[in-house]
Order: C-alpha cells, then structure tokens, then sequence
C-alpha cells in the first residue's frame, strides 16, 4: 500500500490572504484593460499590507480600496485578529513590466510568420504541469479534494454563524492509503481551525468532527484505525498575519495536485495570462481532463515548457503511468495535433484575459467547476484523432 498525505488552508491563512489580494488587483485591472500585464505581488504583516511588482495597463484602479475590500470580505475586521480592514497600513510599490520582458512578449521570435498566434511570445521560460485521474468525479487526486472540502466547509461555518467561535485562519491535512492506484482509506485526517479565546475546547473538537470532518469525508473512507486530529496542540487563537508573514504564491502544490503530480515551480496568482506559469498550467490540465474524459487513461501527466520570447512550446510530454489506452507516444501525438500551447492561443481559447481570478485564489484551482480550463469539450476529437493515429501503425 502506497501512503500520500496533502494539505489545503482557508482564505483567511495569511498566505492565502495574499494570494487573494493579488488576484484581486488583476481581476480589477483586467476589468479595464484586458491586455494590460500584471504582476502583483503581496506581502502581508501585523497591520501591513505591501503590494509590490510590476504593472503595465491602460487605467486606473485603487490598489488600497482592492485590498481592504478583499481584507473585509474574508472576514479581518477586528484589530484583534492582526490585520483590520479598515485601518492596516496598505503601502503600494509597483512598477512597468521590464522593457527586455515586454519585448519578447510583443513580438514573439517567430513573429515574421505572420501567423495570429505567432505574435505572443511565452512571458518567462519554464516547465509546466497539468494532471488528471478517476479518484474523484473531478477528475482530482482524493487526498487534495477532501483536504480543499474539508478547508471550505471551516469558511463555510464561520461565515454562517453556525460555528461563530471560528476565526478566519485554518488549515487542514489528509492522508490516503492507497491499493495500486485505488484510494482505500483515509488514515489520518488533521484540522486545525482558529478560534475565540474563550471557547470550550472539547465542544470545539465535537463540532469540528461532526459538522466539519464527518461531514465532508464519506464513510466509507473511515476504517477503525483512522486518527482524527483537532487543533492538536490545544490551542489556536493567534493566526492570520499576526501570527505568520503571508506572501503571495507560497502555496503552490495547495494550488495545484497536492503533491500527487510535479510542480514546476511557478506561482499562479497577481499574474496574467501571458504569464505561463500560470496560463500553460491551466492549459495543461486542460488537455489532461479531456484526456481522462475521453476513456484514454486512469492517470495522465501533461508536461509543457517554454523558452521566453518563444511562442511555440519547446517540449509536450505526456505519461500515463501504464493505465493508457495506447502507447503514450501516440497519445502525444493526438494532443499535439488538436491543442494549440501557444500563449496567444491559450489565452483565446480558455478566455484568460477576462476577470476570473479572484475565485481561483483559494481551495485550488483544478477541480472545480466554472473555470475554463475544467471544460471536457475536446473528447470526441481527441477519441478520433487517437483512433487514427493508432490504426496507422
């Protein structure tokens, strides 16, 4: 039996909080310019907000006014918990995208092509990766989902009143044993949730497992030697900023699989679309959902990368751990043939230049419905093309 454990944090954990605020101001720029480059970085302390990067668009939007409507909206309205909507200091430090950047994006290499999509150069050179697998409905590993549902359903009782002892901080961790690549049960299960300093523990531990962890995760998955963990170390009043400095893109593999599937690194929020660290990731899981969808494997790994100033990707590569309908190699093929990776491309089809971001920048931005790239629209395309491609050899 193989073990993986992963974990998801509520909007209100300090570095969650500032992904929020970052993906905040682009969605507030991209409103009034959709082509304008942004690069927003946040960095959050007791009563501070910083917001630094790079921003280059045609318009104005109110930095300050973004952040404390987005401190205010996940609930830091006491000065109590840190960071207080209406009186932290917010300090603003941005500057124009890098003109040696902004060249490479303009005019791609292969500009003299005079193709459309040849004209959008890839905003940095990177390896990006997109997963899918049939643990879920979603498509997702099962560690990850259960640890994002587990995180929501916290917000979810606090914002509520249901559970009005419970403070905007929290996080939540999932271990799965595994047969194969069947998830069998879950071991261990850990929520630490942040709370009033006069609340019961021992209520607070009954309700967290009653209305929180048993009723998110499926009976199913408990077995008698599951452990349940809650606020393990008996206390957890101070969080949010006050507790720990929260930095934008800090989250990255709460961001994306959980662990169950490579990173390349690159941070998603604050960045727009011709940044693909974030865009060809979306992409790349894009390909690899039509790919589950379509009956050609269990598990598919989707691995792009990029040469800045570069339209074209430099490399795809596909793996599907031996659960594959046909060889990889020809599965590779298939995608190439149907999905355009170039960012231009990218960018039109999954509409990456409109303000969809905020609802991104917390409990995951794979698996969950309403996004772009989480559409299954290419599977009789790709069915076909696989069928083609296989029947020639």
């Amino acid at each position: 039996m193989t073990i993986l454990t992963s974990e998801s944090v509520t909007e209100g954990h300090p570095d969650k909080l500032a992904d929020r605020i970052s993906d905040a101001i682009l969605d507030a720029i991209l409103a009034i310019d959709p082509n304008a480059r942004v690069a927003a970085e946040t960095t959050l302390s007791v009563g501070l907000a910083l917001i630094a990067g790079e921003i280059t668009c045609r318009g104005y939007v109110d930095i300050q006014k973004i952040v404390r409507e987005t401190l205010r909206e996940v609930g830091y309205t006491k000065s109590e918990y840190g960071i207080d909507a209406t009186s932290a200091a917010v300090l603003v430090a941005i500057n124009e995208q890098s003109p040696d950047i902004a060249r490479g994006v303009n005019r791609a290499q292969e500009a003299d092509s005079g193709e459309e999509y040849d004209q959008l150069g890839a905003g940095d050179q990177g390896i990006m990766f997109g997963y899918a697998c049939d643990e879920t409905p979603e498509l997702m590993p099962l560690p990850i989902t259960l640890a994002h549902r587990l995180t929501y359903r916290l917000s979810e009782l606090r914002k509520s009143g249901a559970l009005p002892y419970l403070r905007p901080d929290g996080k939540a961790q999932v271990t799965v044993a595994y047969d194969g690549i069947v998830p069998k049960q879950v071991t261990v299960v850990v929520v630490s949730a942040q709370h009033d300093e006069n609340v019961n523990f021992a209520k607070l531990q009954q309700e967290i497992e009653s209305q929180v962890i048993r009723a998110v995760i499926p009976e199913r998955y408990f077995g008698p030697n599951t452990r349940v963990l809650i606020n393990p170390t008996g206390r957890f009043v101070v969080g949010g900023p006050q507790s720990d400095t929260g930095l934008t893109g800090r989250k990255i593999i709460i961001d994306t699989y959980g662990g169950s599937a490579p990173h390349g690194g690159g941070a998603f929020s604050g960045k727009d679309a011709t940044k693909v660290d974030r865009s060809a990731s979306y992409y790349a899981r894009y390909i690899a959902k039509n790919v589950l969808a379509a009956g050609l494997a269990r598990r598919c790994q989707v691995q792009l990368a990029y040469a800045i100033g570069v339209a074209h990707p430099i490399s795809l590569a596909i793996e599907t751990f031996g659960t594959g309908a046909v060889d990889d190699e020809v599965l590779a093929q298939a995608v190439a043939e149907l999905f355009d990776a170039r960012p231009a491309a990218i960018i039109e089809q999954l509409g990456l230049r409109a303000p969809i971001y905020k609802a991104t920048s917390c409990y995951g931005h794979f698996g969950r419905t309403g996004f772009p790239w989480e559409r299954a629209d290419q599977v009789a395309a790709l069915q076909a093309a696989v069928a083609r491609l296989a029947g020639g050899r």
